[in-house]
């Protein structure tokens, strides 16, 4: 009985590690991406409407993405998902480099033609961690929902710095 418990201790203490470090990473990679490149000193300035978010508001979401993105990677993750579908760990690895590449190609090169590609490129990708995580685990797929709204919301802003240029 004793030696059971143990087993499932251990269990749960690789999964709870594997865990973190699934939402760690990302969180982190997205943090460091707003801190070299997401103060945008044009994006302050520029006339915004009313519905447009402040720059906090863009980080936080990013931050809040990637967290999410993370969360459902790992549920993937956890049912073996990435072992039967490499696809879909394509697809994860690909949405995060997409995110992480906006700040530094829009606020850092100011490239916001480019920036409107990677938003397309990045929604695309979405749909697809949607599809693929949704047939491994429900709730997996409706985590990645909000970083649609999150890709959805990038390409707003970025139509409105390139009408702006």
């Amino acid at each position: 009985m004793n030696r059971r418990r143990q087993k499932k201790s251990g269990m749960a203490r690789r999964g709870l590690r594997s865990l973190s470090l699934a939402v760690a990473l990302p969180l982190s990679l997205s943090l460091i991406d707003i801190f070299y490149f997401g103060s945008s000193s044009r994006y302050r300035t520029l006339p915004k409407p009313f519905y447009f978010p402040p720059l906090w508001a863009l980080h936080l979401a990013c931050l809040a993405t990637a967290f999410f993105s993370g969360l459902s990677a790992w549920l993937v993750w956890a049912e073996g998902g990435f072992h039967r579908q490499p696809t879909a760990l394509m697809l994860y690895l690909g949405q995060l480099v997409l995110g992480l590449g906006w700040y530094p190609i829009v606020f850092g090169a100011g490239a916001t033609r480019v920036g409107l590609v990677i938003c397309g490129a990045l929604f695309g990708v979405l749909v697809g961690c949607v599809r693929m995580f949704r047939n491994m685990n429900p709730i997996a797929g409706d985590l990645v929902k909000p970083c649609l709204a999150w890709a959805v919301l990038l390409a707003l802003v970025n139509v409105r710095l390139v009408s702006s240029h």
